[in-house]
């Protein structure tokens, strides 16, 4: 049996380059699963996405993914992207290993956890407080400079990892420090400003963007402290859920978080277009 993709749709272009199309898997022109691929909105026109593909029950571990899988990729290199992008569930333990075996690399994930019922106390000395309009200005180059190494230190190019920075800074901060749902803290030990904080709150969920301890003040705890104020802080808006992302070779950020109860929702693998 012959595993094809067949486009449901016409191939969509802008102007800037990007590209998307759904496609029904199919076995000997009978339908079993569906692909969506498009081109990276953050990294721009070179790097694809399987943004989703799923194999229906009947026909799965027959090898219908890994096909579909291979062919997306030769479509992404025919709009020439050269690299490739997928979002997993966590539990999807199968995609997971069919991903690796072709050479899929995870780069970051996405961890999540119910609140607690009550808010967490700080340590003694310990307090969070509102970003000033002074101090954001400075916050705000420092984390999209940081946030662009970041993405740098995982093989991103230059180009690709500060556009990705300015796209999302002005997606999720479009009024500064006025923007709708957003916390942006300062934590200050004994009177000291230690680190900062920023947690978006929307509906019923929490997300922390952004958790960093000054230099000088790393390894005293203030990193626990940091995210213990995130929680104080969802709470407060009514959050039931909070969540991250973090890279996986960030292992003391892996460590600390899995101290505090948050689990993996999403892994973020990549894989170069030879």
């Amino acid at each position: 049996m012959t595993t094809t993709l067949r486009p449901t749709g016409p191939l969509q272009s802008e102007a800037d380059g990007a590209r998307s199309r759904p496609y029904d898997v199919c076995v000997n022109s009978r339908p079993v699963g569906r692909l969506d691929l498009a081109t990276h909105l953050a990294f721009g026109p070179t790097v694809g996405q399987i943004r989703a593909l799923r194999i229906e029950e009947p026909d799965r571990r027959r090898g219908r993914a890994t096909v579909a899988a291979l062919a997306a990729e030769e479509i992404l290199r025919g709009w020439r992207c050269t690299r490739v992008e997928a979002i997993i569930p966590a539990d999807a333990a199968a995609a997971v290993r069919l991903a690796t075996v072709l050479g899929y690399v995870e780069r970051n994930r996405t961890l999540s956890k119910p609140l607690p019922g009550q808010a967490p106390d700080l340590p003694d000395g310990s307090v969070g407080r509102p970003m000033s309009d002074a101090e954001y200005g400075p916050w705000l180059a420092h984390a999209k400079e940081h946030y662009a190494r970041d993405w740098m230190a995982q093989g991103i190019p230059e180009s690709q990892a500060y556009a990705k920075s300015e796209a999302d800074h002005a997606a999720q901060l479009p009024d500064g420090t006025a923007t709708d749902g957003v916390r942006l803290r300062v934590l200050e030990h004994l009177g000291t400003a230690v680190g900062t904080l920023w947690v978006t709150v929307r509906d019923s969920g929490a997300y922390v963007f952004d958790v960093e301890v000054a230099e000088e003040y790393r390894g005293r705890g203030h990193g626990r402290s940091l995210l213990r104020l995130a929680e104080r802080e969802a709470l407060s808006a009514g959050a039931r859920q909070i969540g991250l992302n973090v890279f996986t070779n960030n292992t003391p950020a892996m460590r600390l978080y899995a101290s505090l109860g948050y689990q993996p929702t999403a892994y973020h693998l990549s894989k170069p277009l030879l």
